[in-house]
């Protein structure tokens, strides 16, 4: 599943090249047809992340529709429209540019087109056409997302530190951390020498403040590079002679998908085991309780 720093550069992207265009909105596979014939020739007005949801925000584009007394198109007779999407674990939003003789491929829930680039949605969890208070209550349903301004970290702070379930298993609460996954949960222990089995009740405040700006400062740099990098300059591949790392997920890590590989800082074997149905990565030595 894709974590939320891929969310947010792909709403900044559908921001940068659709915001203020008047768009074509179809649903090839046939699922979404209704709702997007409802907002095909509206504009995007914004795409905002939040946690690992996405919501496309659509106004009425004005040159057809309703008109005023004066016979000029009148936006305000016209709904916004929001478009929910979670793309879970298989799902893609795939930017390509559009040619004379554009071929549709594979099962397309959602193409979003200004005629020369699309935007096509395949395989979400979910695309729904949902209201302002429909929205307002999802993220009401999120916790504090580290790639966020607007993050109230203090209130989540306040009730991990209160629980006694491990660290691993609050971190992928996305009731508490919106974005993080699995990836970005085993890096950020392990650079600050976390045991994942330590309970939230046991770390102190100062810790746990250290979890969130680790989070936000990786999860940052995963927004502008679009890959996940999380090892130091002197544990990178040039910097210790070593190979760099080859992996579907890309960047370097220290402990994710290395199962029985050696630490870079201590040489024992990084460890793993299911845990809550992913599973979970650590170096037993750099990580002690």
């Amino acid at each position: 599943m894709p974590e939320g720093h891929v969310i947010h550069r792909l709403a900044t992207a559908l921001t940068d090249r659709f915001a203020g265009s008047r768009l074509q909105v179809t649903s090839p596979q046939g699922r979404f047809a209704a709702s997007a014939e409802l907002i095909d020739g509206y504009q995007l007005r914004v795409a905002e992340a939040w946690g690992k949801h996405l919501f496309l925000d659509f106004a009425p584009g004005g040159s057809e529709g309703a008109t005023d007394a004066d016979g000029e198109a009148d936006a305000d007779t016209q709904p916004e429209h929001i478009v929910y999407i979670h793309l879970g674990l298989i799902g893609t939003m795939q930017f390509e540019a559009l040619s004379g003789a554009d071929e549709i491929k594979g099962q397309v829930r959602l193409r979003i087109s200004d005629g020369v680039t699309a935007v096509d949605l395949r395989g979400p969890q979910w695309c729904r056409l949902i209201t302002d208070h429909e929205k307002e209550a999802a993220i009401n349903r999120l916790g504090a997302d580290p790639l966020r301004a607007d993050a109230d970290w203090e209130s989540v702070r306040a009730r991990v530190m209160r629980s006694k379930r491990t660290v691993a298993s609050l971190l992928m609460d996305q009731k508490l951390f919106a974005g993080v996954g699995n990836i970005y949960r085993a890096e950020t222990l392990f650079r600050l020498g976390i045991a994942p089995d330590t309970p939230g009740n046991q770390l102190t405040a100062s810790q746990w403040d250290a979890i969130w700006a680790d989070l936000v400062e990786l999860m940052s740099d995963g927004v502008l590079a679009g890959r996940i990098d999380t090892v130091r300059p002197d544990h990178m591949p040039e910097a210790m002679g070593r190979a760099p790392r080859k992996d579907d997920h890309g960047g370097e890590v220290y402990v994710y998908r290395r199962a029985n590989d050696p630490c870079y800082i201590c040489g024992t074997p990084i460890a793993f085991r299911p845990f809550e149905g992913r599973n979970l990565f650590w170096c037993p030595s750099c990580q002690r309780r």
